[in-house]
This record gives C-alpha cells, sequence and structure tokens, in this order.
C-alpha cells in the first residue's frame, strides 16, 4: 500500500486526530478517521465505490483481500468500512478464530456480526437500535397508509408478514421472535424483550421462559445462521440503511485447525460465496481478508476445488495492472519510501494539534523520520512490509509525544531505539530474533505443509 503523496483535509477536527494518534501510540489500527491517513489506494477507489454502490441498490458482493502481514489488509477494510458507513451501511467486522469465531459454524458468526454491528449512529451493537427503528418504519408506513390508532397494531403485523414473507420460507422464527420481542415491549417486559433480542442475535442459553414467551425453540443452529442473515437484512434496508458491509478478517487461520475442521469451513466459505452471487443476501458486501499461502497454498483454498475455481484470479501481470474489480485483490505492501511518506503524514497530524507545532516539524523533520523507518526496519530483519505498526508506535508514542512535551529533548542525542519482545507480535518476535541472534523454539517457525 503506497502512501506517498498525502491527500489529507486541510481541517481535522479534534476529536478525529485524537482517535487516530491514541489508536497509533497503542500500536493498534485506528477504528475510524482512516481517511487521514489512506493515500495510495486511490487505484481501488472508483471501483469499490461502484460495488457499494450497485449493493445499495439491491445486488450483493463478495471480496477476497489478499496480502502479507503488515500489507494493510485490516486498514484496508476498516477503510472501505468506513466508505460503506457513509453511504448509510451497517458495517461488522468479524476475527475469524478456531476457538472464538470458527467459520465452520455460521451460526457463531451470524452472533458475532451481531455483537459488532455498527452504524454511523451507534457503537456495537447496534442490533436493538435497528430493531427498533424498523418496527418504528413499519408504523410509519402503516399509518401513512391511513390505518387509525386503534388499527396500527393489526397493520403492523400485516406488514411485518408481508416484509418478512421471503424470509420466513428459510427462517420462520426470525418473524416469530420478533413479534415476541414486539409483545415484550408492549406488555412493560423488559427482561423478556431483552431476552428475546438476544436469542434473535444468536445468543445461545436464553432462558427457557422468554423463548416460550415470544414462541421459538432451542438455539440457532448452522442452517438457520444464513436465514437470520436475511432477515437482518430485510430489516436494515426497511430502517433506512443501504446495506450490510462485513469483514471475515484473518481467514489464514484456518490452516491451523484440525482437518476436518479446515474442510467444514472452506466449504461453509464456499456456500456463503454461492449464496452472495445467487442474490439471496441483497445489500450485502462480503469481504475475506487473508495471506497468499492460504489463496494459493494445499492447506488452504486449494484444498477445495470448487473454491479455488470461485477466487482464481491472475496476479501474473505487473501490479499497476492488478484488476480492482476481480473477485480477489492483493495489496502490495509497504517498501522505506512509502513507510517514509506514512510518517510524514503522521507527523504533520501530529504537529497540527501540538504546543509548538514548529518546533515538532523541525525536530523531527522528514530525515529523522526516515532514520527512524530504516531503524525499525532493521530490527526487523529489512522487512519493511511488517515494519509499519511498530514503526508508527515508536514514532508516536516515543519520539513525537516527547519532543512535545519536552522542550529541550532532541531524539537525535537522547533516544535511541529499543524493541522489547513483550511489545512485539509473534510475526514480528521472530524476525527480530534473526537479527539478535535469539534462539528461536520450533513452535515459533511456520512451516508450510
Amino acid at each position: 500500500m503506497s502512501t506517498t503523496g498525502s491527500k489529507r483535509p486541510a481541517q481535522v477536527s479534534a476529536a478525529r486526530r485524537r482517535t487516530v494518534i491514541d489508536a497509533l501510540r497503542r500500536g493498534a489500527v485506528p477504528e475510524s478517521g482512516l481517511d487521514l491517513l489512506a493515500t495510495g489506494l486511490d487505484r481501488f477507489e472508483a471501483a469499490l465505490d461502484a460495488e457499494l454502490d450497485a449493493v445499495a441498490s439491491g445486488g450483493s458482493v463478495f471480496k477476497a483481500v489478499r496480502g502479507e502481514y503488515g500489507s494493510g489488509k485490516t486498514f484496508f477494510t476498516r477503510w472501505l468500512g468506513e466508505r460503506a458507513k457513509r453511504r448509510n451501511f451497517a458495517v461488522a467486522e468479524i476475527q475469524i478464530s478456531e476457538n472464538e469465531t470458527p467459520l465452520h459454524k455460521l451460526e457463531t458468526v451470524y452472533r458475532r456480526l451481531t455483537e459488532r454491528l455498527t452504524t454511523s449512529s451507534f457503537p456495537p451493537s447496534a442490533l436493538r437500535p435497528v430493531v427498533d427503528a424498523w418496527f418504528y418504519a413499519l408504523e410509519e408506513d402503516a399509518l401513512a397508509s391511513g390505518a387509525t390508532e386503534e388499527e396500527l397494531p393489526g397493520e403492523v403485523e400485516k406488514l411485518l408478514v408481508a416484509r418478512l414473507a421471503e424470509v420466513s420460507r428459510h427462517a420462520p422464527s426470525f418473524a416469530t421472535a420478533l413479534r415476541g420481542y414486539r409483545a415484550a415491549l408492549a406488555n412493560g417486559d423488559e427482561a423478556t424483550a431483552a431476552a428475546v433480542l438476544a436469542w434473535l442475535g444468536g445468543q445461545p442459553h436464553v432462558a427457557a421462559s422468554a423463548r416460550r414467551a415470544a414462541g421459538v425453540r432451542g438455539d440457532l443452529d448452522h442452517f438457520g445462521a444464513l436465514g437470520f442473515l436475511q432477515g437482518l437484512l430485510t430489516v436494515l434496508r426497511d430502517s433506512g440503511h443501504t446495506g450490510l458491509f462485513v469483514v471475515l478478517d484473518e481467514v489464514e487461520t484456518l490452516q491451523r485447525v484440525r482437518s476436518d475442521a479446515r474442510d467444514k469451513a472452506l466449504n461453509a466459505l464456499r456456500q456463503l460465496i454461492d449464496e452472495v452471487h445467487s442474490g439471496r443476501f441483497p445489500g450485502l458486501y462480503l469481504v475475506i481478508t487473508g495471506t497468499p499461502a492460504f489463496y494459493d497454498g494445499q492447506q488452504g483454498v486449494q484444498r477445495l476445488a470448487p473454491l479455488a475455481q470461485r477466487l482464481a484470479t491472475d496476479f501474473t501481470t505487473d501490479p499497476r495492472f492488478d484488476n480492482p474489480r476481480a473477485v480477489q485483490i492483493r495489496l502490495l505492501g509497504f517498501t522505506e519510501e512509502s513507510l517514509v511518506g506514512l510518517g510524514v503524514t503522521i507527523r504533520d497530524l501530529y504537529a497540527d494539534a501540538a504546543t509548538s507545532p514548529e518546533r515538532v516539524r523541525t525536530v523531527v523533520d522528514d530525515a529523522y523520520v526516515a532514520d527512524l523507518a530504516r531503524a525499525v526496519g532493521g530490527a526487523l530483519g529489512g522487512k519493511v512490509g511488517v515494519a509499519p505498526r511498530l514503526f508508527l508506535k515508536k514514532l508516536v508514542g516515543d519520539v513525537l509525544d516527547r519532543v512535545d512535551q519536552f522542550d529541550d529533548f532532541d531524539p537525535r542525542q537522547h533516544y535511541k531505539l529499543t524493541v522489547a519482545s513483550s511489545e512485539l507480535t509473534d510475526v514480528e518476535r521472530n524476525l527480530s530474533a534473526t537479527v539478535t541472534g535469539g534462539s528461536v523454539s520450533a513452535d515459533d517457525i511456520d512451516l508450510e505443509l
């Protein structure tokens, strides 16, 4: 991901700046404000915006993002998620993992989706505000059609049945649970209403009394999850949202699970792709992220031929000619030049709110930013593509903060880059060990089988 030639807005609010700087200080990808950092992504913008517009018009899109560690996959998907939010999409980012969110259990994926659901107005979980807005919209539609206050409950019920007719063919309990939620609210039973909504969000172990009151049974299963996703899309659309943007992040973790679970997960992914392309989920933009080894290796996508066929994309040409409309797109990661460009962008963003902006820009000049980038890259075995997280963490927390707070602090005199093992990720730690001569155990080595 190139980051040269910043197009950062001239005016940035204090809140947006603080959100970005605080996240970088922690070594994390900011949850918002990514447009302040995202330069060099313009080659994707036209194609991705066209896809978002198509989804907003009732279409559906599946996209696979590939890139090595540090290439900016999480940054990219959050940046795209922000663009979706500006179009009034709801957004959910889900981390795939063997223990917490196994991909072969779609009921768990759906539960994480509702837990992480966010909109431009509400943070996670936005499920209840969305459902409440849906019922409000039904009431407004009923009143607009001439219903009186006495007729309103019955007319809302008719609209509910009509809007969820297609969903009820696959998951009739979705509409039943919504009726139960509305009835509990009408009776002033907040505890039951909350429990029924939790069940609607795929939560297990909901009290039997609440399920009986709503007229539903058991817990959501793998097959019912797709029907519930279809229902959620309907509710989102009718409550004023143009679509749902969902990210399944770190799908490459499938390579490390048991072979039977891996095969089930790959088949579940194939099923999701087919359902998206069949038109079952109008208003859904689904993205997965993974490493090249996941897409090309025998322990990943290539293990299931039908899935490999669906994701097949030509990357043999010059990267300049990569097709951003293809089902799979690649992120090339940072070069030393683009890493320095990003550092300068962050330096300027920080300086705009500093006590002495000119001092920050003078002491932490472009040459120093370049020296620090080279030093961090060197500490990680020269792997510049892995360096952005640690580089930005050091730049903000160790250098810029000190320059801003201490008038006599000069990083060239008073700061020497130190990298503690405890602040590194596993990948960074392995690379650091090869530089420092540290011992690496067999458990620290990733093997491609």
